[in-house]
């Protein structure tokens, strides 16, 4: 059994139904052998990441950079994680009111750092609220979820 961590920041109804998408697409019914596990920034721990084999995080755009809990969860665990977890299998979405590119820029640069694996390109999300961040948020945690489960990632 794999685990795929999901880490959302969802501080408003519309990022918790981004975060509750994430959760339906990487527990698809179709999917027997990976395990979610869901979590707030503030509440993930550098064991979280450890014991985990790929990751999704959704975060917001804040005065053009991610949410500051995004950033507090990298403060916290980069240096706890970075010598044993070099490969990880990583994801974004990005809840952005503007255009994303700096929250996008300054998580590229984080996981550069960690040598964490992209397995997209970063999913921003961006403008007015569109019910279809929804659907978008799903099909990237089920291609996360799928591929880890086959081994692809």
């Amino acid at each position: 059994m794999k685990t795929l961590l999901l880490i959302s920041h969802a501080p408003s109804p519309n990022t918790q139904r981004l975060r509750d998408a994430a959760l339906r697409g990487a527990c698809h019914e179709d999917i027997d052998n990976v395990r979610c596990v869901v979590k707030a920034p503030q509440d993930t721990t550098a064991d979280d990441i450890l014991a985990c084999d790929a990751v999704l995080l959704g975060t917001t755009e804040n005065l053009g950079y991610m949410a500051g809990l995004t950033k507090d969860l990298f403060d916290r665990c980069y240096y706890s994680v970075i010598e044993e977890k070099q490969g990880l299998p990583f994801g974004l979405y990005i809840r952005a009111g503007h255009d994303g590119t700096g929250t996008q820029r300054a998580i590229e640069s984080i996981v550069t750092g960690l040598r964490w694996r992209w397995v997209q390109p970063p999913l921003i999300l961006r403008g007015e609220w569109q019910d279809d961040f929804a659907n978008q948020v799903e099909e990237l945690s089920m291609y996360l979820a799928v591929s880890l489960e086959n081994g692809i990632v």
